[in-house]
This record gives C-alpha cells, structure tokens and sequence, in this order.
C-alpha cells in the first residue's frame, strides 16, 4: 500500500481535531480556549489540503465550515477583553 504525503497531511489533521475534541470532552481544553480554536483550524487546513489530492465535495464542504468558524473564534478571542 502507498502512503501519499497528503494521506500523511490529512491523517494529521484528523488527529489533530480528535485530540483537541478530547481535551475538550476531558476538561482540558475550553471551548473558547485559544489552543482548542487554533488546533482546530490548523487540523481542519490539514484535511482540506488533503482533499484537494482526493476530492470529496461534503467533505470539502465541512471543512471550508469548520476552518471558517474556527477563524471566526479565534478572532472573538482576539478581541475578547481577559476575565
């Protein structure tokens, strides 16, 4: 079986939203917090690149959302005064 670097790149980013989704679940992380959004963001760029190599259109989709409402935080984050 050959693995493509943007198989590698994809995996990447689905472990990187999952363990940011386990942190979160755990406690860990807050849903508001900067390293939960960027984690995000960055896995979610991750699987779009790789779609781009094996196109899925819901896929794409999903992730064209997930990137959108990630930068969306971490733009209210960056704005948000500190408690």
């Amino acid at each position: 079986m050959h693995i493509a670097w943007f198989d590698v790149v994809g995996t990447s980013g689905v472990a990187l939203v999952l363990l940011a989704y386990y942190l979160l679940q755990t406690g860990r992380w807050s849903g508001h917090s900067l390293p939960y959004l960027v984690a995000n963001l960055v896995g979610s760029v991750l699987l779009a690149v790789s779609l781009l190599y094996t196109f899925n259109l819901a896929s794409f989709i999903i992730e064209l959302a997930w990137i959108a409402i990630s930068v969306y935080g971490i733009l209210r984050h960056r704005h948000t005064p500190p408690a």
